[in-house]
């Protein structure tokens, strides 16, 4: 069960993983998550499905290096299993024909707006992507998102690939020349916090995929717990998309950071660790 089948290096720190998992592939739709267990010593890290093959039974999976547990998730390769896989998990994207999407990824958030590009071109959007990272290193899955796209615009922070910008600056200009009828946004934190005021401040219908920290995936826990509206909603099960202009955005860059410190503090034993073997 779960094997791993296919491995492809994005970066030094990011990483595909494609994963035997039929059932999951079968059932999946964009918008959906998994909670991934690597042993029986690991903790529950939720993870996006980029891609799946039904015909074929796998999942993609695109993880990026942060803790311990998603350290050794990437340290596995072709041939070797991860203990547990529970999905599909969440709340399905709402896809219809809203007429012109604007499609906003950055960084690895690129993986997630993968399948929901694909969705929402299928189902007869015009969509227009603005995908967006650091350098030209973290960037990922560019040809896949040119296949379901009418247009790309890629934008580095540097100036390394594309053109020398933020995300935001690429939808500014998509704005000013397109009736856009519907937004997705999917990244960092900070990028969906800034990226949700430009909608919101051309009235774009617009959601944002949520990167909380999810432990049990049942709603059980309240570790994932945002404030929407002014109301607690859970990411896990209530999510993991929300109406972007009524995220609090700034409660959840708080949540996101808790336990920063302890987590850094693991990895660089676990690095130290590994090193020593």
């Amino acid at each position: 069960m779960n094997k791993i089948v296919g491995k492809k290096i994005f970066s030094e720190n990011v990483v595909g993983l494609d994963i035997e998992a039929p059932r999951i592939a079968k059932a999946r739709k964009a918008g959906h998550f998994v909670i991934v267990r690597v042993d029986e010593k690991g903790e529950r890290i939720p993870l996006t499905i980029s891609s799946a093959d039904s015909v074929k039974g796998t999942i993609t999976l695109v993880i990026q290096k942060v803790g311990v547990s998603s350290r050794k998730l990437t340290s596995l390769e072709p041939g070797d299993t991860v203990l547990d896989i529970v999905g599909p998990l969440g709340q399905a994207t709402h896809v219809e024909n809203f007429g012109t999407v604007l499609a906003c990824g950055g960084g690895v958030g690129v993986a997630p707006l993968l399948p929901i590009v694909e969705a929402m071109k299928k189902a007869g959007n015009k969509v227009i992507s603005v995908i967006a990272a650091r350098n030209k290193e973290l960037l990922i899955l560019e040809d896949q998102i040119r296949e379901y796209s009418d247009e790309v615009i890629v934008l580095t922070d540097d100036g390394s690939y594309g053109r020398k910008g933020l995300i935001t600056e690429g939808m500014e200009e998509v704005i000013a020349r397109e009736k856009i009828d519907h937004a997705v946004i999917i990244g960092p934190g900070i990028m969906m916090k800034f990226a949700s005021m430009v909608t919101k401040k051309h009235n774009i219908p617009s959601i944002a995929s949520l990167n909380t920290i999810m432990v049990d995936g049942t709603g059980m826990c309240g570790a994932c717990r945002v404030t929407v509206g002014g109301r607690t909603r859970f990411v896990c099960v209530d999510g993991p998309e929300f109406d972007a202009a009524e995220v609090d955005f700034d409660e959840m860059l708080m949540r996101l950071n808790g336990y920063k410190a302890e987590e850094l503090k693991a990895a660089e034993e676990y690095s130290c660790k590994v090193a020593n073997k």
